[in-house]
């Protein structure tokens, strides 16, 4: 008999507990832990997003600056070799809006040390040619005189005159003259 109880009760007590914990589905419980997690994953992903948008729009900003210091160079390179200076007649005394070019020119040629330049004297056709290689000589190295006095390196700097030789305008008038009196700059 007692054996009977015990299944009986055993039954009565056991099966629906048992029912109860096998038919009842159980609620999966987000541990604090795991929802920090994420929570940091979340934050760290936007972080890093947030970071390279930074950096692309700084890589963006240094090429735009790099390209508008590439064109400055350029312009700078192109007034060094393109403006001219000029001279009176029978004179290789630099004139005044000689000196402000020369002082554009200096200013290029120690910002860029690399560059060795020339300059070129031209005179107009008065003259005998001996005269005006003499003259144009004296042209140049007047210019380069003006530059040296500015901080320019006398070794990056040659003459050579050309004389009546290479006129920019071979016309016979003083407008013509004018304009072949000059020192013209090249880079070596």
């Amino acid at each position: 008999m007692r054996k009977k109880l015990l299944i009986h009760l055993a039954m009565v007590l056991v099966i629906p507990g048992f029912l109860l914990t096998v038919s009842c589905a159980k609620k999966t419980i987000r541990s604090e832990t795991s929802l920090t997690q994420e929570d940091d994953a979340a934050a760290q992903a936007a972080a890093e997003k947030a970071r390279q948008e930074e950096l692309a729009r700084q890589q963006t900003i240094e090429e735009q600056r790099l390209q508008e210091e590439a064109e400055r160079m350029a312009a700078a390179r192109d007034m060094f070799l393109t403006e001219n200076i000029f001279f009176e007649f029978d004179s290789a005394v630099l004139l005044a809006e000689a000196q402000t070019i020369l002082r554009k020119k200096a200013e290029w040629l120690i910002n860029n040390p690399e560059a060795a330049a020339t300059i070129e004297g031209h005179c107009d056709e008065r003259g005998t040619s001996e005269y005006n290689l003499a003259l144009g000589d004296q042209r140049a190295e007047s210019a380069k005189t003006f530059l040296m006095d500015l901080g320019v390196k006398g070794s990056l700097l040659s003459c050579i005159s050309y004389g009546e030789e290479r006129p920019v305008d071979p016309a016979h008038n003083e407008e013509a003259w004018a304009k072949n009196r000059r020192g013209h700059f090249t880079i070596n």
